[in-house]
């Protein structure tokens, strides 16, 4: 079983302590006031009153023992999102995540020490605004700066052909990684699948490519 250390239990920090508690992760959370976790009790193996900007308080959590930490501080909190961040570092975390809301928040983050950068609000309005421009797009799951994995519906012309005959690879420059259908998805798929109007298909590429078939 896993363990993680979340801090600040705002929005983001709760939707994350739920969903690592649903994974059955054993989660450890912190926040300056109590009422901000009372709602969490149920979900986590232990919650933490204090100032985590202050070293002593950090080291009481064993910081160093648990599989990744996060900092999921809010907005007005930058200042000390860089001290907590730099001190889980110093004080041995294996891997910090530290929240940011843009690109010089992160910067900064990063030279203080955290591993990954989460941009929450970012990733959502990216996932709309690319859904949303397109009928044929339906799903964007990003990945990294270049790449993330696409719900696309088929294109008319390849419905009834397989991938093998549509050379879809080497084509397009996708990668098609499962077939989706009223929610059910369905992996692995060999070069002989046959793509078909009722079923969605996830490929992994990037926009360009993607912009280049369903314009």
């Amino acid at each position: 079983m896993k363990s993680f250390l979340i801090i600040g239990m705002g929005s983001f920090g709760h939707h994350l302590c739920r969903a690592l508690a649903q994974q059955r992760c054993e989660v450890m959370i912190a926040d300056r006031t109590s009422e901000t976790m009372e709602d969490l009790l149920p979900y986590v193996a232990s919650a933490k009153v204090g100032d985590c900007t202050n070293k002593q308080v950090l080291q009481s959590f064993g910081v160093e023992s648990f599989d990744a930490c996060f900092c999921c501080l809010g907005d007005d909190s930058v200042l000390d999102s860089l001290q907590i961040t730099s001190l889980l570092k110093e004080l041995g975390a294996k891997k910090v995540f530290s929240k940011a809301d843009n690109d010089i928040q992160a910067k900064f983050l990063l030279r203080n020490g955290a591993d990954e950068i989460i941009y929450p609000e970012l990733e959502i309005a990216t996932r709309l605004a690319v859904s949303e421009s397109s009928d044929s797009i339906f799903d964007c799951i990003p990945l990294s700066a270049d790449h993330s994995i696409y719900e696309l519906a088929p294109l008319p012309r390849w419905l009834g052909k397989s991938l093998k005959e549509l050379n879809f690879r080497a084509k397009y420059n996708l990668t098609v990684l499962a077939a989706k259908k009223e929610g059910v998805i369905r992996a692995n798929l060999g070069p002989d699948y046959v793509c078909k109007g009722e079923e969605h298909l996830l490929v992994l590429g990037n926009i360009q490519d993607i912009r280049k078939i369903v314009k």
